[in-house]
């Protein structure tokens, strides 16, 4: 980073996170002095950080992918090689992206009700991470865990049923290239809901369908969008925002926020996709 800005003649300050939260401090203590731009160099969690310090103000933020799934940055087009990620920061443009919340908690990529909020919230304990780690874990506890009931309510429609996971999608998709909500823009002011049943184990040909970007096509999976939810479990369910686990609740209230964070986007994306 150093290198790539001394080169431009470009001044710049390195700040390493202490824990917790801390990314959201220094992201808005960047904001309120003369710095340009802000650049979150980290997975999801690390990005979503930063982004709490950033939503809402005019501070753009750029993102140097460095975690296991990296659903955002895949989804912007973002290299996940740090070279091609630094030239990116260097030729590209300013995209108002959308953010949304759960339960007041700010969500940028893809949160998630159900098996994948448990699977995060176990693998949050694990030392090892990563695609095998997470992919490992997933077989583990698919067979034992279970549908669930809840109602979901918005301002069109109620639906009552169950589910093995509710995803609520800003982005396509969870990071690895596995898009749970395709259809799903950054900028377009909507949400996209994924409502899956448990699929049988033998059906490998659904999680192709997951990394074909085609799973809104099959009988185990139910789509809509909304600007705001409001969901209601029989029982407290594991859940997950971008990635990071954030316990059980019996009670989520969703919200979009348009064009409410400022990104850095390539203007040479990495692949061909609409944000």
């Amino acid at each position: 980073m150093i290198e790539a800005c001394e080169i431009r003649d470009i001044e710049c300050t390195i700040e390493f996170t202490q824990g917790r939260g801390h990314a959201t401090d220094l992201a808005r203590e960047a904001a309120a002095k003369d710095f340009q731009r802000v650049i979150a160099v980290g997975g999801d969690g690390t990005v979503n950080e930063v982004a709490q310090g950033l939503v809402f103000s005019d501070m753009p933020m750029g993102i140097i992918s460095r975690g296991s799934g990296n659903g955002l940055a895949r989804h912007l087009g973002i290299s996940l090689k740090i070279n091609e990620a630094l030239t990116g920061l260097f030729d590209s443009h300013i995209l108002a992206m959308d953010t949304f919340t759960v339960n007041g908690k700010l969500s940028l990529n893809v949160s998630g009700i159900g098996f994948d909020g448990h699977i995060a919230n176990l693998f949050a304990g694990k030392t090892k991470r990563g695609l095998l780690g997470y992919a490992k874990l997933t077989i583990q506890e698919y067979i034992q865990f279970k549908e669930f009931s809840f109602q979901l309510l918005d301002s069109k429609r109620t639906i009552d049923q169950k589910a093995f996971i509710v995803a609520i999608g800003n982005s396509s998709q969870y990071g690895n290239n596995a898009r749970i909500t395709p259809a799903a823009s950054v900028c377009d002011g909507i949400l996209h809901v994924t409502m899956l049943k448990k699929v049988p184990a033998h059906r490998a040909d659904f999680i192709y369908a997951m990394f074909a970007g085609d799973i809104q096509n099959s009988a185990f999976c139910e789509t809509m969008e909304t600007s705001s939810l409001h969901i209601k479990t029989s029982s407290p369910v594991a859940y997950h925002i971008d990635g990071e686990p954030c316990g059980l609740n019996d009670s989520f209230e969703v919200k979009i926020l348009p064009s409410t964070l400022q990104v850095l986007v390539p203007n040479k994306p990495n692949h061909l996709r609409s944000v």
